[in-house]
């Protein structure tokens, strides 16, 4: 019973860190940090990911209650946006300055740096404004459970880089996303995602959820492309552009099978 009562105790300190990874959300003072526990984390990505889709279509529908759609969908990103510091987009906008440099030494500098240049900017205000205008295309009943799965699922694509790819970054990085992730960390994942689907499944059509999952993995390869050749592997910002770049290829993946 002890041990059962340490695991489950292990396993919500990894699923709090992993909230605390992505979002802005504070976790207890109290709460002791290691790097197995940071590690564990990983796995809970996609969980987290689900949370910050539940609070982006929760503030969608408080606001669709007072302001025309259009408002809705913009309180809505500019929630998310709060709520994950822009965390991703962050990583975006690096990955497409650091496409820039002349060989993978340059790319890594320039990613590093807190600057954002015109490339970087680019790529955000284009997928900002995509991602608004495919929201804005979805209808009412359909957005939710879409907000939902795709900050989920795109999460996960993130995590999948991070279990098939090299870490590009330094041999002493100690970011927890440069040690990979074991087998445990991938089947609760993986179940993550696979509960969000049978929930998504009760408002979307299951053609147009597998089409949105299609271009979600367009959106995988595409930003894989991007990056890997140049890097031959990732580092963190990388797996923030896989993200963005994932969640974006959900929603037109979706909108173009309904």
């Amino acid at each position: 019973m002890n041990s059962l009562r340490k695991k489950s105790g292990e396993e919500l300190a990894a699923l709090l860190f992993a909230v605390q990874m992505l979002t802005r959300v504070p976790i207890p003072a109290s709460l002791a940090f290691s790097e197995e526990r940071q590690k564990n984390a990983i796995g809970y990505y996609a969980f987290a990911g689900a949370g910050v889709g539940l609070f982006t279509a929760a503030v969608w529908w408080g606001a669709l209650l007072v302001f025309p759609a259009s408002i809705a969908v913009l309180l809505s990103m500019l929630a998310g946006l709060l709520l994950t510091g822009a965390f991703h987009e962050d990583g975006l906008a690096d990955t497409m300055d650091g496409l820039g440099g002349r060989d993978a030494a340059a790319s890594l500098s320039i990613m590093r740096d807190s600057r954002i240049g015109a490339y970087g900017a680019v790529a955000l205000i284009s997928a900002l404004g995509v991602k608004a205008a495919a929201l804005l295309a979805l209808t009412g009943e359909l957005l939710p459970m879409s907000l939902l799965a795709a900050h989920c699922c795109s999460r996960f694509s993130a995590v999948c880089v991070v279990a098939t790819s090299s870490y590009a970054g330094s041999e002493t990085d100690t970011k927890p996303t440069a040690r990979g992730i074991d087998t445990a960390g991938m089947i609760k994942s993986v179940l993550t995602v696979a509960a969000v689907f049978a929930l998504t499944l009760t408002a979307i059509p299951a053609s147009a959820l597998i089409a949105g999952i299609a271009g979600l993995l367009l959106g995988h390869g595409a930003s894989r492309l991007l990056y890997e050749r140049r890097l031959r592997g990732y580092i963190g910002d990388c797996l923030g552009a896989t993200q963005q770049f994932s969640e974006l290829g959900f929603y037109l993946g979706l909108l173009a099978a309904l």
